[in-house]
């Protein structure tokens, strides 16, 4: 079984949406042969708490609006460090850049078949990793002018 129509339908507006609010890593997987529960799991990282919140609101609100559809739960919401939103047919999981590393869902999942995605979704892959490096080098330069 394959992931259906909607679903893909689902998962490329949910990318472009957490896409357009600067998501870092986003990737989808197939997971229709693994689990009866969904089609597809969506998985899209940022680097504080607050884009993380501003990532699955616009997902909310893009769906909603341009599909039609609400989650039917929504969990994570407090501490906005991993935030999940279940469409049913997807499972859309947005994640602290420090949760993505820690949890790795991509491990998990890597025998599933990656889903095709809007070109600005596959642009943020590396993103997280290049963030964390810029981070790194500025703690550095702040550590160093304290001398």
């Amino acid at each position: 079984m394959t992931a259906t129509d909607r679903s893909i339908e689902l998962i490329t507006a949910a990318a472009q949406a957490a896409a357009d609010k600067l998501a870092h890593d986003i990737i989808a997987y197939d997971v229709s042969d693994v689990l009866s529960i969904t089609d597809a799991f969506l998985l899209a990282s940022a680097p504080n708490d607050r884009q993380v919140k501003s990532i699955v609101d616009e997902i909310e609100e893009r769906l909603g609006k341009e599909l039609g559809t609400k989650p039917v739960r929504r969990e994570g919401d407090r501490e906005a460090r991993w935030v999940l939103l279940d469409y049913v047919d997807i499972v859309v999981h947005v994640q602290h850049s420090e949760e993505r590393v820690f949890y790795a869902l991509e491990r998990l999942w890597k025998d599933c078949p990656e889903l095709e995605l809007p070109a600005d979704a596959k642009a943020t892959r590396g993103k997280a990793a290049e963030h964390a490096k810029l981070q790194a080098e500025e703690d550095t330069a702040d550590f160093g002018g304290l001398r």
